[in-house]
């Protein structure tokens, strides 16, 4: 656990996997290292929303490891996974660098319901917290409670809002581009309206949402991150394909990783793009501020496994 990362952190997350790791830990009981043991864990794998194939490559990886290494207790092999699927999620842990741009702008999409706006609320409280001036733009102009939650962060954070009570979203992400250009400020996080993957409209206005940022500021928005819904399973990864056509996505943040949520759909997202994965820059399990932490793939495969965690 890095430093800045307050005590309990790691215990709210394996709280938070608690669905999943009981379906997978539930089988290291300390019995014979079988192929019917072998076969119940790729089933269990399969089932936290892994996918066939991201299953499929960590436990042949593991059944190498059984010969080359001789692994013989379920105990050793339990490590073993840990093991693989954190060799697998680590080129997705990635650090948020906002300096590399004044203002740094976020853009921030999502469908209905992932959290994306508490997460900005999240996020502002985190940067603001790192000493940095913050600005939020209410770019869902669609729904007026985003406007006054997003409103409710700011008040609460002492962090300005920028927002039209309507009109166009990308007018309004260009205006806060440019308030906080001329404001001085460091980091502008864009909020924008929920939309589906399959309508076509909205995902089309969130292209021109983010070429209006470009348009008030070179090479903006420097990030633009896709919030997912961790209880959404394999349906992520529509996702991520429909909004990476349409915002470019450069960044992850999966929230609700408590619950009902399988956290393997993470493992999933990052094997779809083994060239290139998309970084995953913080993972939320649970509503409080301090629920949602930068990702730390060590941490988060041994959570979900129920391996040990290091001291």
């Amino acid at each position: 656990m890095s430093s800045h990362e307050p005590q309990g952190w790691l215990a709210r997350l394996r709280n938070g996997l608690t669905r999943t790791r009981i379906n997978i830990a539930g089988l290291f009981s300390g019995g014979v290292v079988d192929e019917d043991f072998l076969d119940e864990l790729e089933c269990a794998l399969i089932s936290t929303d892994m996918g066939v194939a991201t299953t499929t490559r960590i436990l042949q990886r593991v059944r190498d490891d059984i010969k080359l290494k001789g692994l013989k207790t379920q105990a050793e092999v339990r490590a073993a996974v840990a093991g693989e699927l954190t060799a697998l999620l680590k080129p997705a842990e990635r650090v948020l660098d906002t300096t590399r741009a004044k203002p740094f702008v976020i853009m921030m999409s999502g469908v209905n319901g992932a959290g994306k706006t508490t997460t900005i609320g999240k996020l502002a409280k985190r940067f603001a917290d790192e000493g940095k001036s913050v600005l939020l733009a209410a770019g869902d102009t669609f729904r007026a409670a985003a406007r006054e939650q997003l409103a409710v962060w700011g008040e609460r954070n002492r962090i300005d809002v920028i927002a039209q009570s309507s009109g166009d979203p990308a007018a309004v992400v260009f205006d806060a581009v440019s308030a906080a250009r001329a404001r001085n400020i460091d980091v502008l996080i864009c909020d924008t309206a929920g939309r589906l993957p399959t309508q076509t409209h909205l995902m089309d206005e969130l292209a021109r949402v983010r070429r209006s940022q470009a348009k008030a500021m070179e090479g903006a928005p420097h990030e633009s991150l896709l919030v997912v819904d961790g209880t959404n399973g394999q349906n992520a990864l529509a996702q991520v394909r429909a909004f990476d056509a349409s915002a470019g996505l450069t960044g992850l943040i999966v929230t609700k990783l408590d619950g009902t949520a399988k956290g393997g759909v993470l493992a999933a997202i990052t094997a779809e793009r083994q060239d290139k994965p998309l970084p995953i820059y913080f993972i939320g399990v649970g509503e409080q501020i301090q629920d949602l932490q930068p990702f730390n793939a060590e941490e988060f495969s041994k959570a979900l496994v129920g391996a040990p965690a290091t001291d």
